[in-house]
């Protein structure tokens, strides 16, 4: 008995040492063998990698919450080169779908080449930013050919057509669902080149960083079927952004633009509409605009590198008359004159031995503050500005945020610098042609905000686009700031009431019917090589209301148009534009507020 035990025993032990044996040489034989060692370079190829993966990026709104600039998704597609069985099928259905080359597809599953470590690629990327429309037509050809092969009577060595092996991975695309409206704002997301994606312009630009989030860090597996829970972990998406942006107020400011565009002939228009109380940007128009869905674009809408993208803030020009306002306002709240001081004009003044002339070169008589600034005479505000000193003079304009950028919070605004008394190259008659807006530049921008000052009071707003953040479920406003006050309200009161009458006695093309507006036309000479254009000008027309209390600021300009003075093509713009705009504010004529108020 104990024998055939011990028999028992030797039999199962010599079973398991051949068993051992066996499994050592299989392992060698598989070492040795060609296709193993392409199975274990596969397997090596699956191996996990460390990878950056970026949140999804966040949305931009208008201050009613229209999306402006979200994400929609689409989807890369990819073929498990192992799993392929039908590279035609494959091929034929994206080429039809997508309308890719039939033969490049199929060059790429046949062909799929090496990777940068040498190893034979595995997992081959065949399109990208497939639609979700697409993605459903190329999942029901699956579904009708697995129903097909089902029916099918096939030899062993035979295939049906399948679509096995392809894949879809899928990715958020940036998108703009009001196309070209506000796309000077917001700029755009450069997402086809992924690795070097970033926002660019505008808003886009200025808030990449919020907008984008914060990139993790995470190890990935090349593998699909190994996928694991930190690989597949939602991660908390970039901020959204909620601007001061009103989407019909800048539709309706874009459809005057470029009507004005082409009934003025001129180069380009630019409106901006500012709540002056608060510094907000309602709308802000340029021409020319491009759709930021279709950014590679970019070159044929502005084939001129020097374009700007946002002429409101990445320009600057000589404003002319309008800049009177700011020279009136400073000679008056500093006392050096008065709404009725009186001036004889005779047709020039003098200057550091430089003759300034009216723009009709005409003399006009005995005058006052008030219609000096009605009839915008050059050699008036030459006088005023000589009255104040240029000390006194370009300490307002400091005040008045001229020379600076305003801080909006927009990418690529610009300033040009203000030259005063002691600069190199200032000389005493730039005290007189700075007075009337010659030989002094800034930005639409700049200039909307220094005099929107005069319609609040005599206080100065930083202009913003951004009106709040929310980020993670945290909502953070962006308060209006006050940055200086250049003026007191008393003279912000008189000089707006000075500019209502000039308007009204002039019976300016700028006026509304129903609502009472203070403004200013601009006519200024354009710089060029060797002195001023002799055949082009700028026309502009800066205005705001109710005179009482304020609403709105509007400044309109126009590059070289046809006509040449701004009452005449500037003016007309800026009354259209008011017109709508108190629809879209439901702002009631002055009767109805006088009436509410008298209650």
């Amino acid at each position: 008995m104990k024998q055939i035990t011990f028999f028992r025993f030797r039999f199962i032990g010599g079973a398991l040492t051949l068993a051992g044996l066996f499994v050592f040489i299989w392992m060698i034989r598989l070492l040795n063998n060609e296709q193993a060692r392409e199975l274990v370079l596969e397997g090596q190829s699956i191996q996990t990698s460390t990878e950056i993966v970026m949140p999804v990026r966040g949305s931009i709104y208008d201050t009613w919450g229209h999306l402006l600039a979200g994400n929609v998704e689409v989807y890369d597609i990819y073929a498990e080169v192992r799993n392929v069985s039908d590279a035609d099928t494959i091929a034929a259905t994206l080429a039809s779908v997508l309308g890719v080359k039939q033969s490049d597809i199929r060059n790429k599953l046949l062909d799929p080449g090496v990777n940068e470590d040498g190893h034979k690629i595995v997992d081959v990327k065949l399109a990208e930013f497939v639609t979700s429309e697409q993605r459903e037509q190329i999942l029901a050809i699956k579904k009708e050919l697995t129903k097909e092969a089902e029916t099918l009577r096939l030899r062993k060595d035979e295939v049906a057509p399948n679509l096995d092996g392809m894949r879809f991975e899928p990715l958020m695309l940036r998108t703009y669902p009001e196309g070209m409206l506000g796309s000077n704002i917001i700029g755009f997301y450069n997402f086809k080149q992924r690795e070097l994606a970033t926002g660019v312009y505008g808003l886009e630009e200025k808030y990449n960083r919020l907008l984008m989030g914060t990139p993790i860090q995470r190890e990935f597996t090349s593998d699909p079927h190994l996928m694991n829970e930190a690989q597949s972990e939602q991660i908390p998406p970039g901020a959204d952004l909620i601007l001061t942006i009103d989407r019909d107020i800048q539709s309706m400011a874009e459809r005057v633009a470029d009507e004005a565009l082409k009934s003025s002939g001129s180069e380009s228009v630019t409106i901006l509409i500012m709540d002056p109380e608060t510094g907000d940007i309602l709308a802000m128009a340029v021409t020319p605009r491009m759709d930021p869905n279709e950014y590679w674009e970019l070159a044929e809408v502005f084939p001129d590198p020097t374009t700007p993208y946002n002429r409101a803030v990445e320009i600057t020009f000589e404003p002319g008359s309008i800049f009177k306002v700011l020279t009136m306002a400073a000679a008056l709240d500093s006392g050096t004159v008065e709404p009725e001081t009186d001036f004889l004009d005779t047709g020039v003044y003098y200057i550091g031995g430089v003759g300034v002339h009216n723009w009709d070169y005409g003399a006009w008589g005995p005058q006052t503050m008030t219609t000096c600034m009605q009839h915008s005479l050059n050699v008036c505000l030459a006088w005023v500005a000589d009255q104040m000193g240029p000390t006194l003079f370009y300490n307002y304009l400091e005040k008045f945020g001229i020379g600076h950028t305003t801080g909006v919070d927009l990418a690529g605004e610009v300033s040009s610098p203000l030259l005063v008394q002691g600069d190199k190259d200032w000389y005493p008659i730039n005290l007189g042609t700075n007075s009337y807006g010659q030989g002094v530049a800034v930005s639409p921008l700049q200039i909307t905000s220094a005099i929107a000052a005069v319609a609040n009071d005599g206080k100065l707003m930083m202009p913003r686009v951004l009106k709040t953040v929310i980020d993670d479920g945290e909502e953070y406003s962006n308060p209006p700031q006050v940055i200086g006050t250049p003026i007191s309200a008393e003279t912000a009161h008189t000089l707006t009431d000075m500019l209502h009458v000039s308007l009204k006695e002039e019976s300016s093309d700028a006026l509304v019917d129903g609502y009472s507006v203070a403004g200013k036309t601009g006519t200024a000479s354009i710089p060029g090589p060797g002195g001023y254009l002799s055949n082009a000008t700028n026309a502009s027309f800066i205005g705001w209301g109710p005179v009482d209390d304020p609403k709105f600021i509007v400044f309109v300009w126009l590059e070289e148009p046809a006509g040449e003075w701004g009452s005449v093509v500037a003016a007309p713009v800026f009354s259209q534009v008011v017109s709508e705009l108190v629809v879209l504010m439901d702002l009631p004529p002055d009767h109805i507020r006088e009436q509410v108020a008298g209650n």
